[in-house]
């Protein structure tokens, strides 16, 4: 019979416990107003195929980085079938609504406008290891 390292219900910290994401609290993360304006800006961007996805694999999960190369797969083939060249959009950002469901947690719908029409991106970031990070985005 193998004896225990140590006794049992007490926790010794792992790798994961310092070196894995630490969540932050709202205290030691920046304005999240500026991450938002840029984020959907380069969300928007990368849609039209006016900017490379792998700009924003810093700014967000694993989960919304593959979400979003899905969509940009789909923006790029109805581009392929109309015949019509990527583009940088002429956008502006408009009202933007911001919540906090819970410390550390920023959920906002930022409206972006440009001449054809108006979109709302749904934008919910996570603060990991003092830095905003987006969990997800949907552009709707």
């Amino acid at each position: 019979m193998n004896p225990l390292p140590h006794p049992p219900g007490v926790h010794l910290p792992v790798d994961e416990d310092y070196f894995g994401v630490q969540h932050s609290s709202r205290g030691d993360l920046p304005d999240p107003e500026p991450l938002l304006v840029n984020l959907t800006r380069c969300v928007i961007e990368v849609l039209a195929g006016a900017r490379e996805l792998d700009q924003l694999a810093r700014w967000v999960s694993d989960d919304v980085y593959r979400h979003l190369l899905k969509r940009t797969v789909l923006s790029a083939r109805a581009r392929a079938v109309k015949g019509q060249q990527p583009h940088r959009p002429s956008i502006t950002i408009g009202r933007m609504s911001i919540s906090e469901p819970s410390d550390g947690v920023i959920e906002a719908v930022v409206m972006v406008h440009s001449k054809a029409r108006s979109r709302a991106v749904a934008l919910r970031l996570e603060g990991m290891d003092n830095r905003w990070r987006a969990s997800a985005i949907h552009v709707l």
